[in-house]
């Protein structure tokens, strides 16, 4: 294949990269309305710890596991955030919060318009 080809490639899984991980963003939001509705923590190391396990399973390289890990250590890092930051908002609108600001309270999402 040539630069560009490989380039292309490159381009086309990136964009299933982020469908994918735009997925499990809103899987990981609605554990955490559930977490919420029966009193369970954001973190929970063990659970992250069976994650990470199943990764190196499934890997078959090129990547090392560490380094696959070191990835999936950052995505759980930004689910969790995004986890805390959307029950922090619901508990803002539910206290009364919502409405009374400038939109500063919005965490930002990426999505470029």
């Amino acid at each position: 294949m040539t630069l560009e080809e490989l380039r292309n490639r490159i381009d086309v899984l990136d964009r299933q990269l982020v469908e994918l991980l735009s997925e499990r963003a809103r899987a990981a939001l609605m554990i955490g309305h559930l977490k919420v509705q029966t009193s369970l923590p954001v973190y929970e190391p063990a659970r992250e710890k069976i994650i990470y396990a199943n990764v190196r399973a499934a890997n078959k390289g090129p990547l090392p596991d560490i380094e696959l890990t070191h990835i999936y250590e950052r995505i759980i890092d930004v689910m969790r955030a995004l986890q805390r930051n959307e029950l922090a908002s619901e508990r803002n609108a539910q206290a009364g919060g919502q409405g009374h600001g400038t939109g500063a309270e919005a965490p930002e999402t990426g999505n470029k318009q």
